[in-house]
Parts: C-alpha cells; sequence; structure tokens
C-alpha cells in the first residue's frame, strides 16, 4: 500500500482509524509505503525564523515551513480546504503510531525535501 501525504490532513484522533484501515486491507506480510512531512526538520526552519521563507518550489506553488505545518497556503486560499493539515508527525511519533496500529517491521528515514519516509509490514499471522 502506498501512502503518500495523506496522514497529515486527518484529524489527530482519525489517524489511528486510519492505519488500522491500511492494515485490514493489507494480506499478511503487506507492506505500506508511506511518506508525509517531518514536522522536526520544518520546525528548525521556524527556529531559524524562516517562518515564510521559501523551502522548496513545488508543482503547485513555493512551500514555506508555514505552509508545511498549516497546508499550501495558496491552495487554501483557492478554496482547496483539502489542503489544510490537522496534524504532523515526527520519526518518533509516526513510529509510535505505526506500531501502535499493529504494524511490524516499522523503519523510518529521514529524506531531504522536508519529508518522512516509513516501511512497515502487516503480521503474518
Amino acid at each position: 500500500m502506498w501512502s503518500s501525504h495523506n496522514l497529515e490532513h486527518l484529524q489527530r484522533h482519525e489517524v489511528p482509524l486510519a492505519l488500522g484501515e491500511f492494515i485490514r486491507v493489507l494480506k499478511p506480510r503487506g507492506l505500506l509505503l508511506l511518506t508525509l512531512p517531518d514536522l522536526q526538520q520544518v520546525a528548525q526552519l521556524v527556529v531559524d525564523d524562516k517562518l515564510e521563507d521559501l523551502a522548496y518550489q513545488s508543482p503547485s506553488g513555493p512551500v514555506t515551513p508555514l505552509d508545511m505545518i498549516f497546508g499550501h497556503t495558496a491552495s487554501l486560499a483557492r478554496g482547496n480546504l483539502y489542503m489544510a493539515h490537522r496534524t504532523g508527525f515526527t520519526a518518533r511519533t509516526l513510529y509510535q503510531a505505526l506500531v501502535e496500529a499493529g504494524f511490524v517491521e516499522v523503519r523510518l528515514r529521514v529524506g531531504g525535501s522536508f519529508d518522512l519516509w516509513a516501511t512497515a509490514y502487516k503480521p503474518s499471522g
């Protein structure tokens, strides 16, 4: 299963439900590959007082740390409210959420573009 930049759009209390559905539909030993923003990397930009500075250019336009925390401002301004971020993760909190959902062999990698990557498996039995 592939999940790219989805979980951060849910309310925090909805994340366990979504992960539970991920694990439910996977076959035994099924793989989850997941990516989302890494708030720890983004927070460093905030600490450096770069809240509204360009972090990177995306197909949707410029992205700032503020966009990564709350959702892409330009998209939200156009009425695309589904672009709002309602929660966020660090490597530790994403790992914890995946384990609590029942995933095993959880591996996290911090990406080079303010992103986190996770692989996790549904147990075999």
